[in-house]
């Protein structure tokens, strides 16, 4: 394992640099032996915290972490103190029931700035609601800390840009969640559109879930447990009630998931993995389409307000039509001019609320010509860098110093892509993008969807 020099480690190997360079005589080796401390000595281990400890946490994010010995969750985070004490309980109990023994090592933190303000923290774990994604990430990036965030980038195209330019700057490495770029059949499916084995790309079919109208509008009690103003962040204060936040008893998929003032709906829920993982196969991982239009139902009643049944259509500059919709099989259709080939997930799911189903059997990669799936890519053929597990791939960049798979811009086109497609849907009309200038086309009304106001103190500065 590469020693890292990071936080502490760094301050220890510019000491040892600045002794050598006058001279000075040191009684300690500049690289201590492993056997001192162990295989996986503190000074050897990357520090993860983990903000947000709500059901894609500790189904996911935390579980990604734990289960590799050179990484270790330190602390914990969550606006709701209930959460961010059965968090702590169940990193504790994993870390006891592997090493046979008693571990009681996580510190629990209610709100992120004083975590950041740990320097023993190398990295962080971003498992929040969809609005709250990008003001936590560009602080983290400022505390030069490591991000995994969960998908989408940001809640409007304005912080998405401010999030992968601060990234970027800081040079700490960023994974977003989109783990379909780990998974062998997307890369697989996307190599060999690039290769070219389905002739000429023509149209790309992307097939999401929809979401439910529903919810209850009755105001409630703020929780004592919860501090909700900080749960809010930037969006408008609005009263409190269970089902625009999340369950106070268990770890049930959210309500807020279902409202837009905290994300746009399944378009960016599951449109930033199946349309990240459509430009893959398009070459248009770094930029995005020039026109979209299409039309959505939204809720007319109760609390949530997210699209439902809705069909969207994009073209590309490199003439490749999209075509997304909730009634399309789940999943990613690509049609060429000598053939398709159809990706999905299979029976694989994140979370128990995922519309693929275990034990359905369903395929993971389909083709018109059986023969297109067997096709051997050469040496000198196009090939994506190879990732067999997401979070592996996050630690290893960060352990190692090098690219991860889901890198800060290419999340932020994903979600953009995405986001421009919901605004075509709340305008009901063709919107023309330039993915260049990240601008609408003579088009003020667009435009001004491309951010939205922010409420004090949860502002993200440039």
């Amino acid at each position: 394992m590469k020693k890292m020099k990071t936080g502490r480690r760094k301050f220890l190997a510019d000491s040892v640099k600045a002794a050598l360079g006058t001279g000075i005589a040191l009684n300690f080796p500049a690289i201590v032996p492993a056997s001192v401390f162990g295989k996986y000595a503190p000074s050897n281990r990357i520090n993860v915290a983990a903000i947000g400890t709500g059901r894609i946490s500790r189904g996911h994010d935390m579980p990604g972490v734990w289960q590799y010995e050179y990484a270790q969750i330190m602390a914990v985070c969550d606006v709701d103190s209930v959460r961010a004490d059965e968090g702590k309980k169940l990193v504790n109990d994993f870390y006891s029931k592997r090493d046979g023994k008693s571990f009681d090592g996580v510190k629990v933190y209610t709100d992120y700035r004083e975590l950041l303000l740990n320097k023993d923290i190398d990295a962080v774990l971003i498992s929040t609601p969809d609005h709250s994604h990008a003001m936590i990430g560009v602080a983290a990036a400022r505390a030069g800390k490591h991000i995994y965030m969960q998908k989408p980038a940001s809640l409007t195209i304005a912080e998405g840009r401010v999030i992968s330019d601060v990234v970027n700057k800081s040079g700490v490495k960023f994974q977003i969640g989109s783990q379909q770029r780990s998974s062998e059949q997307f890369r697989y499916a996307a190599e060999l559109v690039r290769n070219g084995r389905i002739g000429e790309l023509k149209t790309v079919y992307v097939g999401l879930p929809g979401d439910p109208p529903g919810g209850n509008k009755e105001e409630m009690a703020v929780p004592t447990n919860l501090n909700y103003d900080m749960w809010l962040a930037s969006t408008p204060a609005v009263y409190y009630t269970e089902e625009r936040v999340h369950p106070q008893k268990g770890y049930g998929r959210p309500g807020w998931l279902r409202c837009e003032q905290f994300g746009a709906g399944m378009i960016t829920g599951w449109g930033s993995h199946h349309i990240d993982s459509a430009h893959w196969g398009m070459g248009m991982e770094k930029s995005g389409p020039v026109e979209v239009w299409g039309h959505a139902d939204f809720p007319k009643s109760g609390l949530w307000d997210v699209h439902g049944i809705f069909r969207t259509e994009a073209l590309y500059a490199n003439g490749v039509k999209m075509i997304v919709s909730n009634e399309l099989p789940n999943g990613i259709k690509f049609e060429g001019s000598e053939g398709w080939i159809f990706v999905s997930r299979g029976d694989y799911q994140v979370t128990a609320s995922d519309p693929s189903k275990p034990g359905t059997q369903a395929k993971k990669i389909d083709a018109s010509d059986p023969k297109i799936l067997t096709s051997v890519i050469g040496e000198k053929e196009f090939h994506f860098t190879v990732s067999k597990n997401h979070h592996g791939n996050w630690l290893e960049a960060i352990r190692d110093n090098k690219d991860t798979i889901a890198p800060v811009e290419e999340a932020h086109r994903s979600c953009s892509a995405c986001l421009v497609h919901h605004i075509a849907m709340k305008l009901k009309r063709k919107v023309y993008w330039d993915p260049v200038k990240e601008q609408f086309k003579n088009d003020s009304e667009a435009n001004g969807m491309l951010s939205r106001p922010q409420r004090s103190p949860y502002i993200i500065s440039t």
